[in-house]
């Protein structure tokens, strides 16, 4: 079993407590790695580390290319240790390790490549200034630290999508994975460490997310806060950035409740497998999962076939083993919690089409296993359809006109990914521009990519990760103005 200390100033430490934790995989019981339980204090002390690597300027100092060439270094670092960090990921999240090898590992890889060039071809800018008198020049320089707080579902592609961009743009970062799925982002610590990174740049710590939040707000030399995560935690940090002494730029992606609409000219087969990935992708426990499907009348009939047929298919099943296609969901907490949506819906009117209650897997009798679950809801105001499950759970409804289809997806309180299938482009153009949500697929499904910029609108967060944009987060805009003119200006007319 590994055992993770603390990441501090490019040493490993225990908890100034001494006291640990564990994490576990959810399909089995059994214990995957311990790790130091950080508190306040190691927190206030990965911070000043931090801190003080920032002001040296041994990272925002230097040429964003020989930041690059960590960051190259360090991804080629990864790429050697890919299939062991598959397995990790897999352990402690219970998706499949096809899943953490095909998707999770390849992604956080591809962020540090992408952002070891990135930051070069940024530039500054020039406004013009009436009368020539002034000349006006606009730079961006680092905040300075990033606390970075990452979520259980992606715990190494969003730990990377959150700090890549950050780092690239100078800062130095102080970052925490969740409770439940911390080994892959203490890995990385091993990762930077070899990669030759500089000390204090790069800060892991391990332990509640609460405890770390608090001591990300109650100090000064934070700067910017990063978080993925739910809607609620989202709010909490909002209210203690307004409340901390050093008010905080705060950069959130938060939950979603995706729709999908599948107009009458679309390819059906393609439509249900896309919608097919779009709730059950890592169990379903994805923020911008297409949970709400709207199919058009003509094609209704044959959509439900098809789609009940394969959903039936799916295996369920070992995360580690070959050919499983369904894991465990993370804990059962959340199966309880998926199960009952599911069971409020049922009792609100709402027909089952397929799945809709807890499975149980050979030799993962300790697991937390939902199937894909197809639900048809009478009403369009249900808790199934307005508020995020996170489990494999699909809603599905009928329409005839696209306006009705493009009303009904928009009728959410979340933003962040939405997805229209059609073989026209004007189509898919038009419904595009009408739908409100920071991504909107055309003819594919929960796709997200490093070099373009992913988050959401409305209650899925504010700001943007990925591609330039996630490094322009993380600067700060500094105006310059010279005077270039032959008389200074004497405002009061003094002699």
């Amino acid at each position: 079993m590994k055992e993770f200390k603390l990441f501090i100033n490019n040493e490993w430490v225990d908890a100034r407590s001494g006291e640990t934790f564990s994490s576990y995989n959810p399909a089995t019981g059994e214990t995957v790695a311990q790790f130091a339980k950080a508190d306040e204090a190691d927190v206030l002390g990965a911070i000043a580390a931090a801190k003080a690597a920032f002001d040296s300027g041994v990272w925002s100092g230097i040429d964003p290319e020989e930041r690059g060439e960590l960051m190259r270094r360090a991804a080629e670092i990864l790429r050697r240790r890919a299939d062991e960090f598959a397995l990790y990921e897999s352990l402690e999240t219970g998706k499949t390790l096809r899943e953490t090898t095909d998707v999770d590992i390849p992604y956080a890889i591809r962020a540090l490549d992408y952002y070891s060039k990135a930051m070069a071809t940024l530039h500054g800018q020039v406004a013009h200034i009436p009368g020539n008198f002034a000349f006006d020049y606009i730079t961006y320089e680092p905040y300075g630290v990033v606390g970075a707080i990452s979520p259980w579902n992606f715990p190494l592609h969003l730990f990377t999508r959150q700090t890549c961009g950050a780092l690239a743009a100078g800062n130095c970062i102080v970052a925490k994975a969740a409770s439940f799925t911390p080994a892959t982002t203490s890995m990385m610590g091993e990762v930077f460490l070899e990669a030759g990174f500089p000390a204090g740049v790069v800060n892991i710590v391990s332990g509640p997310g609460s405890v770390t939040g608090k001591a990300f707000f109650a100090s000064k030399d934070i700067e910017v806060v990063s978080f993925t995560g739910s809607e609620e935690v989202g709010r909490q940090m909002l209210h203690q950035s307004a409340d901390s002494p050093m008010l905080k730029k705060v950069v959130l992606e938060l939950g979603g409740k995706g729709p999908i609409i599948c107009h009458k000219d679309c390819d059906v087969s393609g439509a249900v497998n896309s919608t097919i990935q779009g709730f059950c992708l890592n169990q379903g426990e994805v923020c911008c999962a297409s949970s709400r499907a709207y199919v058009h009348t003509d094609i209704y009939d044959d959509f439900v076939e098809k789609l009940i047929r394969r959903c039936n298919s799916l295996k369920i099943g070992h995360p580690q083993k070959q050919g499983t296609q369904i894991g465990s969901l993370i804990d059962a907490n959340q199966l309880k919690s998926v199960d009952g949506f599911v069971q409020r819906a049922v009792a609100d009117g709402a027909k089952v089409l397929c799945g809709g209650a807890p499975v149980q897997v050979d030799g993962c009798e300790a697991g937390h296993f939902y199937p894909p679950t197809v639900l048809a809801p009478p009403r369009h105001d249900m808790e199934i359809v307005r508020d995020e499950v996170f489990g494999p759970v699909l809603v599905i409804f009928k329409y005839e006109d696209i306006d009705d289809a493009v009303a009904m997806a928009n009728d959410t309180m979340f933003g962040l990914g939405a997805a229209i299938w059609s073989e026209s482009p004007k189509t898919l153009y038009w419904v595009s521009k009408k739908l409100d949500a920071g991504t909107v697929w055309q003819n594919c499904n929960v796709m997200s990519k490093i070099e373009a910029p992913y988050g959401g609108n409305k209650n899925s967060g504010m700001g943007r990760e990925d591609g330039l944009y996630g490094i322009m987060e993380y600067l700060k805009v500094k105006n310059n103005i010279m005077f270039v003119g032959d008389e200074y200006d004497n405002f009061f007319g003094c002699e």
